[in-house]
């Protein structure tokens, strides 16, 4: 009997915890300090900073169905990162090396999009 309550307690604890969980995984696809979010009609790009990386995800304002999106993340004098495809909540995240570079990020979503320009020079 006791078996069986604590079974069920654990499966209450998954039920309840899980849409926590899923938020905090979206809010938090990158690790680091946030340095700049820019928005745009359909999302936003999101770039942090973390020792000598940045990184890069574009989230999209309203989760839910597939359509394009993509993230770009590029340091000055390097090739850039991309994640593009279709998506329901958000593309990337993307990584790049950034110690004492600056760098560039763009990101869409359904034909929307935001850049950065150069920045963390």
């Amino acid at each position: 009997m006791t078996h069986g309550f604590a079974v069920l307690t654990a499966l209450g604890a998954l039920v309840v915890a899980d849409p926590g969980a899923e938020q905090a995984r979206a809010a938090s696809v990158c690790s680091g300090r946030p340095v700049r979010t820019v928005p745009f009609a359909t999302g936003e790009l999101r770039v942090y900073k973390v020792r000598d990386y940045a990184c890069a995800t574009t989230v999209a304002k309203n989760p839910g169905q597939k359509r394009p999106m993509s993230v770009s993340l590029q340091p000055r004098g390097g090739n850039a990162v991309v994640d593009s495809g279709r998506y329901t909540r958000h593309a990337g995240p993307v990584t790049v090396h950034a110690l004492n570079r600056c760098v560039r990020a763009t990101g869409s979503v359904a034909g929307k999009s935001g850049s950065t320009g150069w920045i963390l020079c």
